[in-house]
């Protein structure tokens, strides 16, 4: 069995100062799906984006807020708490407080696929 220690693994740089760890995956879609571990800074948020397949989100630590579309009320997310987001369905979420958010994400793809969208 593969043993993945995060510490080894790379950090890839999001516009806006987040880092990606991919944990599962790689760029020939070897993988049923694609997970790994993001750290966004104070004051980050996420484009408002969609994916089309099934993404879950942990949170492992700091705090933040998500909004997912059609519901009206902003989630909360404190270490322990996961969102499920629908194919499809737009979505974002932010660190807030003095410390950074980490999130373990999951692709059910092989790649992962970000659809930005422009609109509220």
């Amino acid at each position: 069995m593969p043993v993945i220690r995060l510490a080894d693994t790379a950090r890839e740089p999001f516009k806006g100062g987040a880092t990606y760890q991919t944990i599962v995956g790689d760029p020939d879609g070897s993988t049923p799906i694609r997970m790994g571990v993001q750290t966004s800074p104070p004051g980050y948020t996420t484009p408002l984006h969609s994916h089309p397949y099934m993404e879950t989100v942990t949170v492992l630590e700091g705090e933040g807020e998500a909004w997912i579309d059609g519901d009206d009320d902003v989630i909360l997310l404190r270490p322990g708490t996961t969102c499920i987001f629908p194919a499809n369905v737009r979505h974002w979420f932010r660190a807030i407080g003095g410390n950074p958010l980490v999130t373990l994400g999951v692709h059910a793809s092989p790649h992962r696929i970000v659809r930005v969208h422009d609109d509220p």
